[in-house]
């Protein structure tokens, strides 16, 4: 596992934006995407929908790790 962040662009309700996260951060995304049947963008988006004003990263962060916690429901 590595520890690297790699920025990536995403589509978010029409509007491209970058995201930035460490790499397990996206294996685990894409993982929970996968089991939840989503595209990773539209993981994203669903989580940009709740954020609050939180930094996106940050938002995916929590997201992941709620995930992981809760047993990627």
């Amino acid at each position: 596992m590595t520890g690297g962040i790699t920025k990536r662009s995403v589509m978010i309700a029409g509007h491209r934006t970058s995201v930035s996260l460490e790499d397990p951060f996206w294996d685990a995304l894409r993982g929970i995407a996968e089991a939840r049947g989503l595209s990773v963008q539209a993981l994203i988006g669903e989580i940009d929908a709740g954020r609050d004003g939180q930094n996106l990263s940050s938002a995916i962060r929590v997201f992941v790790l709620a995930a992981v916690r809760d047993g990627i429901r």
